[in-house]
């Protein structure tokens, strides 16, 4: 019986448009097995779990839990844990790190803050401060969310912190298990599908450098999906790979057409027409769903640049 994974590929589904929507990512180290719904079913307090979605739901602040690569059979947890935030917003693009031995201090974090990028309040309760090290690479590996995120995902992450990149880890999820192996990338937050170790590791030396890898890209977390699709679209369109030079302005119009706007950093700005329509024929969106579906797909079908009279009414 073929995977989601597999059949995805097979029909050539595209990635674009296609990556979980965050603009900031909480991440708590939590070892040991996962289950489908990880915050409240691993060995972290569920509890706890709820508490934690509680507070970041309405945020812009999305929580998942993380793991070193290697064997998950619970030898007891560390009584210290990393944890990361990461705002991926052009222009204020951080990650920041510190090691708690309480997860429970979590909770004294203001969320709302979090999601609008101030990351002091991190820095204050957790005594956090800047990461200094590689960028994160976050590949997908929860198998009761769906095997493929085991099959694939976990020989990924095992094969790219074998190779002696930094900053690996096995997150929970990253949706869209129909692309595996996915990974995020922070601190920019972009998220790749279907990828290999010898592309990721291109991907985490460009990041490195602040450029951003198009080939295998799903979309950049901070924006809706429309906003996802025209930004790569015009990254291709003008070849150009600066980690923070595009940002969505603006989005009009609903599903299954938007205009939306992009700026960039040297005050440009173009208009990107984006329409919805249903992948064909139907398949699994994952492999343990009991019908097929027919997903989403965002499609580029004009990119035009604005005049600059044009481009300064927006602005104002």
């Amino acid at each position: 019986m073929s995977t989601c994974s597999v059949v995805s590929r097979d029909l050539d589904e595209p990635l674009t448009g296609t990556a979980p929507v965050a603009r900031t990512w909480l991440l708590l180290e939590q070892p040991g097995p996962w289950g489908a719904k990880a915050l409240t079913s691993s060995h972290l307090d569920p509890a706890l779990g709820r508490a934690l979605e509680a507070a970041a739901k309405g945020t812009g602040v999305r929580i998942a839990l993380i793991r070193r690569p290697g064997r998950h059979a619970d030898r007891g947890t560390s009584s210290e844990r990393r944890v990361y935030a990461a705002h991926t917003m052009p222009g204020n693009v951080w990650l920041h790190g510190t090691t708690v031995a309480d997860p429970r201090r979590l909770l004294d974090l203001d969320f709302a803050a979090l999601g609008r990028g101030d990351h002091h309040t991190f820095d204050s309760v957790l005594d956090g401060g800047p990461h200094r090290g590689d960028p994160l690479a976050l590949v997908c590996t929860n198998g009761k969310r769906d095997r493929c995120c085991a099959l694939l995902g976990r020989p990924l992450a095992a094969e790219i912190a074998a190779s002696g990149a930094d900053g690996v880890w096995e997150v929970t999820h990253l949706g869209g298990h129909r692309f595996s192996p996915t990974v995020l990338v922070l601190p920019h937050g972009y998220v790749y599908g279907r990828v290999q170790a010898h592309s990721v590791k291109e991907i985490l030396h460009g990041a490195r450098e602040g450029r951003i890898v198009v080939e295998g890209c799903r979309g950049h977390s901070a924006w809706e999906r429309p906003g996802q699709a025209a930004e790569l679209a015009l990254r291709s369109a003008l070849a150009e790979d600066a980690a923070q030079a595009l940002t969505v302005v603006r989005t009009d119009g609903a599903a299954p057409r938007w205009e939306v706007t992009l700026a960039h950093s040297d005050g440009r700005r173009w208009r990107v027409t984006v329409v919805q329509g249903a992948s064909a024929p139907p398949r699994p969106e994952s492999c343990g769903a009991s019908v097929l579906g027919s997903p989403a797909r965002m499609e580029v079908t004009a990119v035009r640049e604005l005049p600059v009279r044009a481009a300064a009414a927006l602005a104002s």
